[in-house]
């Protein structure tokens, strides 16, 4: 059964389903790691900003400094067993040159109506061990603002979710002023959304302290 999370900030959409996912996930594994799940989670978010209060105010300074690394810095990410990091990823597609964000801006902006400037993180060719969590990310105007949709095939909202809502914001900012546009609403669509039991301690502390 899907679940649909609807709210203003990319905060309160974080808060949210961690909160569905503590009260109402099931017991699962992910890797050989015990985790609760919820499946089929769709998180719409009204106005994505990265710099997000409540993420701010809640989240771990040193996860969301590894966050902003992965899609900032082109270097292999170590904890990933040397796979390619989102930056690399989206700037420096297949390790070719090509620039999937700079791609993007450029098809908006020669047909603002496009309904496929649509980019992957995911490079089959490469990829023969890990798998990029996020994988597609899909830009469209269809009114008078930037909106993005993001697909991923599972993500941590103990200690990484927020991250991912933060970078993924970031993204949708910069294209946005790139095309001079208005930020629109951030959709992601989750097949897995889960909190590991390492993290259950740190989301009950920090559901409790903002509810």
């Amino acid at each position: 059964m899907s679940h649909l999370v609807e709210a203003p900030t990319i905060g309160r959409a974080w808060l949210e389903i961690a909160a569905h996912i503590m009260a109402q996930g099931s017991p699962a594994t992910y890797d050989g790691r015990p985790i609760l799940e919820v499946a089929q989670v769709t998180l719409e978010v009204a106005h994505p900003d990265p710099d997000d209060e409540l993420i701010a105010r809640n989240a771990d300074p040193e996860r969301l400094a590894w966050m902003r690394a992965n899609f900032l810095d082109r270097s292999l990410v170590a904890e990933l067993g040397d796979a390619r990091s989102y930056a690399s990823r989206l700037r420096d597609y297949g390790g070719v040159g090509r620039d999937q964000v700079e791609w993007v801006i450029a098809r908006l902006r020669a047909d603002p109506q496009s309904r496929s400037a649509t980019i992957t993180t995911f490079e089959p060719l490469i990829d023969t061990t890990y798998i990029p969590c996020v994988s597609m990310l899909d830009f469209w105007v269809p009114a008078d603002s930037l909106e993005l949709v993001v697909y991923a095939h599972s993500i941590d909202f103990g200690s990484k979710g927020y991250g991912n809502l933060v970078q993924l914001a970031a993204i949708q900012q910069e294209v946005a002023s790139a095309l001079g546009l208005d930020v629109g609403s951030l959709t992601f669509v989750i097949k897995s959304a889960h909190v590991y039991d390492t993290e259950f301690d740190y989301m009950r502390g920090v559901l409790a302290h903002s509810s």
